[in-house]
């Protein structure tokens, strides 16, 4: 029985240290997807300045705020042709 214990918690710890060894991978494609999906949205120019306000901690934050505030974004989605 004690082996069987010995024997799972070591897989567990194998488990978990594989896992966060692959969590910068899925940040960084998280963030990959969320910025092509602002430049489509808002162009290249409005798509990289938002991404970039965004992804600084205290700036993005305050950012967001105001855009609540203000009820507006400072970085508008380009208009659609129609």
């Amino acid at each position: 029985m004690a082996v069987q214990h010995i024997a799972r918690r070591y897989a567990q710890r194998r488990l978990i240290s594989r896992a966060t060894r692959s969590i910068p991978w899925l940040g960084m494609a998280f963030v990959a997807l969320a910025l092509v999906s602002t430049v489509r949205r808002k162009g290249l120019l409005h798509g990289v300045l938002d991404s970039a306000f965004n992804a600084l901690p205290v700036v993005g934050g305050m950012k967001n705020v105001a855009e609540v505030v203000r009820g507006r974004d400072f970085f508008p989605d380009r208009r659609r042709r129609t």
